[in-house]
C-alpha cells in the first residue's frame, strides 16, 4: 500500500477513467450486497436526502456512514439534459469520502460508472433474491446507460435467460444496444410495451421517468419488475394500481417513500431489501409461486459508499489515481 494511505494532508483524485478500470463487477456485486446488509442491521445510516430541481436540472446530495467501519460520506450527483448537446453525459455524480474522526476528506472520485455499476448490481441481487430461478425472458425499457448496464448483470446473475425484448421512448430500434448482447441472448425490439410485458419473466424499467410504461393487466404472475427510473418527486414508470397487485421491496422506505414509487402509493406495505438478504433464504422464498414481486429501487448512499471505499483502498494498493497536498 503506498505511503499516501495514512497521509492526512494528501487527498487522493480518481477520475471517470481511472474509477472505471478499478471496477469489476464481483467486487461491486459484493460491495453493495455489504451495504444492504448493512442497512438492515442498523450499522450503517443514510443521512436525510437532498434532492432538488434547478433551471438546469435536478440536483441532489446522498450521504451517510458506517459507524463501525470509519465510513462517512456523500455523493452529489444529479440531471442535467442540456449536456448532451455537449456531447456529454446528462447524469453527473461526485463522490467524497471523509475521515469521520477529524472530518478530513480522504478520496474524491467521479462517480458516475460508481453509480451505473451500483445500480445495476443492486438491480442484480433483486433478481437472485426474487426472480423466479428459472426465468428465460427479459423485458427492458430504456437502452441507455442504466438500462445497459441493468441487462448486462441480469445476464451474468441469471445465466438461463435466453430472449431480451427491449423498448425505446421513440419506439426505434437500437442497433448498438442489440450489438451489444447480441452473442449472449436472442434481443430485439418489443413489438409494444404491454405486449413484451405479458411474455416476460422479468421487467426492467430504466426510463427518465415520465409516466407509466404499461398497463398493469399485462403482467403475468409469477413476474418480477426492478424498478428504476424513479428517483425524484413527480417521476414515475408504474401505473395507478400496480404496486397493489404484487408484493413489494424497496431499498429505503423513507426515501421511497419520498421519491420512488412509493411516492404515488404511501399506503402499500412493503419490506425494506436488506431485511430480505440478510435472512440468507433462496430465491422467491416464502413468495407464493404466482406472486408479482417488485423491487423499487431509489439507490442509497450506503451503495455509493461501500464501492467507493472498495475503490479507494484498491487504488492505494496499485498506486492508481493523483495524491494533491491537502494541508491542515
Amino acid at each position: 500500500m503506498s505511503a499516501m494511505a495514512n497521509n492526512p494532508a494528501h487527498l487522493l483524485l480518481l477520475d471517470r477513467d481511472q474509477a472505471a478500470a478499478l471496477l469489476r463487477p464481483d467486487d461491486v456485486l459484493a460491495a453493495v450486497r455489504e451495504s444492504f446488509l448493512l442497512h438492515a442491521s442498523g450499522d450503517g445510516r443514510n443521512f436525510p436526502l437532498v434532492r432538488e430541481a434547478l433551471p438546469a436540472g435536478v440536483f441532489g446530495i446522498k450521504s451517510g456512514g458506517v459507524a463501525p467501519q470509519d465510513l462517512l460520506g456523500m455523493k452529489a450527483a444529479g440531471f442535467w439534459p442540456g449536456n448532451r448537446s455537449h456531447g456529454a453525459d446528462g447524469h453527473q455524480a461526485t463522490i467524497m469520502l471523509f475521515d469521520p474522526a477529524t472530518g478530513r476528506p480522504q478520496c474524491l472520485i467521479d462517480g458516475n460508472a460508481v453509480t451505473t455499476e451500483r445500480t445495476a448490481a443492486a438491480g442484480a441481487l433483486g433478481l437472485l433474491a426474487l426472480a423466479r430461478p428459472d426465468s428465460e425472458a427479459l423485458c427492458v425499457f430504456g437502452t441507455g446507460v442504466q438500462g445497459s448496464a441493468h441487462v448486462d448483470h441480469a445476464l451474468r446473475v441469471l445465466p438461463g435467460l435466453r430472449r431480451v425484448r427491449y423498448l425505446t421512448s421513440d419506439g426505434r430500434r437500437d442497433p448498438a444496444f442489440e450489438a451489444r448482447f447480441a452473442q449472449r441472448c436472442d434481443v430485439a425490439p418489443g413489438a409494444g410495451a404491454d405486449a413484451a410485458v405479458a411474455d416476460s419473466d422479468i421487467v426492467i424499467t430504466a426510463t427518465t421517468g415520465r409516466g407509466p410504461l404499461f398497463a398493469p393487466q399485462a403482467v403475468r404472475p409469477g413476474t418480477h419488475l426492478n424498478c428504476v427510473g424513479s428517483d425524484t418527486r413527480g417521476k414515475r414508470e408504474l401505473a395507478e394500481g400496480m404496486l397493489a397487485l404484487a408484493s413489494v421491496w424497496v431499498d429505503d422506505l423513507a426515501q421511497a417513500l419520498a421519491i420512488g414509487e412509493l411516492q404515488w402509493a404511501p399506503q402499500t406495505a412493503v419490506k425494506e431489501f436488506g431485511a430480505l438478504l440478510a435472512e440468507g433464504a433462496p430465491a422467491r422464498h416464502g413468495v407464493a409461486a404466482e406472486a408479482i414481486t417488485i423491487f423499487d429501487m431509489t439507490g442509497i448512499a450506503l451503495q455509493d459508499l461501500s464501492v467507493a471505499r472498495m475503490l479507494r483502498q484498491r487504488a492505494l494498493a496499485t498506486g492508481t489515481g493523483t495524491s494533491v497536498a491537502w494541508p491542515w
